[in-house]
């Protein structure tokens, strides 16, 4: 049997080796954030983000990692899932759509639609979202960090 919890400061481990393997499933050559930002982002005093586990047995099969989202067009809270991921092993038994359950389940701020990422390039995760109900939005992400980030500062 599946079991969904709320992931814990004793998971950070766990977190970030599914966090690895979710880039390295995406063609990443790059490591992801420290356990220990994790610990002080996610478990510290005000936590930036929560994190779902899903488990069988007591292993870790899948995680959610998501935080608050906000529509200024819809005037309502929603939920942005920043990862998700299922191990190989796991596919295909629900684990994607049990962990999104679970995490509209546990947030507490009344999420009235899930935003999420997706590289075009992931058929098989395009597919998976589009068949429970995701579309595209139709805007393109950006980012800014580094010097050009330090120069707004």
């Amino acid at each position: 049997m599946i079991a969904y919890r709320p992931a814990e400061a004793r998971d950070v481990t766990t977190l970030r080796s599914m966090l690895q393997a979710l880039a390295d499933h995406d063609g990443g050559d790059y490591a992801v954030g420290s356990e220990a930002g994790l610990l002080q982002h996610g478990f510290g005093p005000r936590p930036l983000f929560w994190a779902m586990l899903a488990e069988r047995g007591g292993q870790a099969l899948g995680m959610l990692i998501y935080y608050p989202d906000y529509s200024t067009h819809r005037g309502e809270a929603g939920v942005y899932v920043q990862d998700i991921y299922v191990s190989d092993a796991a596919r295909g038994l629900g684990l994607g759509r049990g962990l999104l359950t679970a995490m509209l389940r546990q947030q507490d701020w009344g999420a009235q639609f899930i935003t999420l990422g997706v590289s075009a390039d992931n058929a098989v995760a395009m597919g998976f979202y589009g068949r429970i109900g995701f579309r595209q939005r139709g805007y393109e992400m950006m980012i800014l960090d580094g010097q050009m980030l330090e120069a707004l500062q």
